[in-house]
């Protein structure tokens, strides 16, 4: 029998083996532990959908000249890009055609209303787009400019007044659309004056400038309440037999019928487009194509499949996160992401109405996680100077969700959905 010694030397040489045991079985949990990682991290693509590299992301923003003062004056315009480029934005939308003027030095402008830019006093005797483009484009910035307007103007506008014929009405006559406290007159997108001017202008930008693309949205389109002026009356009784039009504007055959000639004009803009630059995007922003097509008779569900848009930036101003959300799952949005690009509109804030950050971090989380191709925000002045919370504060909040620099996502450079 063993002594006591004994007993405790067998005891610790048990307890040696079992602790070895121990460190052994530990090792390996670490081991399988490791290796189930890294398995998790390369998913099989018949079970997990890939995910979108952030190597590109649309990280935008509209530069307006409405309650902004950011194009108004050249050193402004210019440290505002350097620092969105800091915080790593990647492309920006400056508008280009408000208020019934060119904010560009424009000879197609100059002709149809008698002035070649926007009279306002901080615009005078500079090009702001070259400005925009140039240090835009320096600072590593995408620039596309933005037709705001579209066929759209102020009631009291030299373009209005001059072209009264241009312009569309009600079944009753009247011509007025408020927007706001503003009185708005609509230019009719179905003559081809009309037309003309609108491809002009829209073809002076890009043979004129470096520009990387285009931007209309649903003002390219018009309210359905009008389009009765006498040309395209006559223009649809000649279509159709004599018969005139439903003087219900919401009738679906009417509304179909002035939707299709808005779409053939887009195909014309796209082909004048690319005729004078190839390479030039054609980008739109519109609202969710329900609205887009009952109120503004803008189909560009039927854009997209045509091959007319190659850069689609839907627009969500939504605050309700689960009415965004349903926005983001429509049909024709994921079949618009089968094909091109497809990025979220993000309202940013507006004068008297300042939007939280953190809504708008959780809604851009909300598109990254559906692996849509970036965001925009609309406008720039909301982004950190037009709010109640710190501009440090929110601009330190861009920063963390924007921490490393992408590419702007494009399919003339290789973009895959």
């Amino acid at each position: 029998m063993l002594n006591k010694f004994g007993k405790w030397v067998v005891n610790i040489g048990k307890w040696n083996i079992w602790h070895q045991r121990k460190q052994a079985l530990f090792a390996m949990i670490v081991t399988l532990s490791m290796v189930a990682t890294i398995m998790l991290s390369f998913p099989l693509n018949a079970q997990t959908p890939p995910v979108r590299s952030l190597a590109t992301e649309l990280r935008g923003v509209w530069l307006t000249n409405i309650d902004s003062d950011v194009l108004f004056e050249r050193d402004r315009l210019k440290k505002s890009l350097q620092r969105l480029s800091e915080l790593n934005f990647n492309t920006v939308y400056p508008t280009v055609w408000n208020w019934g003027y060119t904010l560009y030095p424009s000879k197609v402008a100059a002709k149809a209303t008698g002035r070649s830019l926007d009279p306002t006093p901080g615009l005078q005797g500079r090009d702001m787009l070259k400005e925009v483009v140039d240090e835009g484009h320096k600072q590593g910035l995408t620039v596309i400019p933005w037709f705001e307007f579209g066929f759209m103007a102020p009631a009291d506008s030299q373009l209005a007044k001059l072209h009264p014929q241009w312009l569309t009405n009600r079944s009753n006559g009247t011509r007025i659309v408020k927007e706001g406290t503003h009185d708005r007159v609509w230019l009719s997108p179905f003559r081809p004056d009309v037309q003309q001017f609108m491809q002009d202008l829209i073809v002076e930008i890009v043979k004129n400038y470096n520009i990387d693309g285009i931007q209309f949205d649903d003002h390219f389109g018009l309210p359905s309440e009008l389009g009765y002026d006498a040309y395209t009356v006559a223009l649809y009784r000649k279509e159709h037999g004599g018969r005139a039009p439903s003087r219900d504007f919401k009738d679906p055959e009417w509304v179909a019928w002035r939707a299709n000639k808005i779409t053939d004009y887009m195909k014309r803009v796209f082909t004048a487009i690319k005729a004078a630059k190839k390479d030039c995007i054609v980008s739109v922003a519109p609202n969710p194509q329900r609205f887009s097509y009952d109120f503004f008779l803008a189909d560009w569900q039927k854009w997209e499949r045509l091959g007319l848009v190659e850069d689609l930036v839907l627009q969500i101003y939504r605050d309700d996160l689960s009415v965004f959300i349903s926005e983001l799952e429509y049909p024709e949005v994921k079949a618009a992401r089968s094909h091109i690009p497809v990025s979220i509109g993000i309202l940013s804030g507006l004068k008297g109405r300042s939007i939280p950050m953190q809504q708008i971090q959780t809604q851009v989380q909300k598109v990254r996680d559906r692996n849509f191709a970036g965001v925009s925000f609309f406008f720039y002045e909301t982004l950190w100077n037009m709010s109640k919370e710190k501009p440090l504060d929110r601009q330190t909040s861009f920063g963390q969700m924007f921490p490393t620099r992408t590419a702007y996502p494009n399919l003339l450079t290789g973009w895959k959905p």
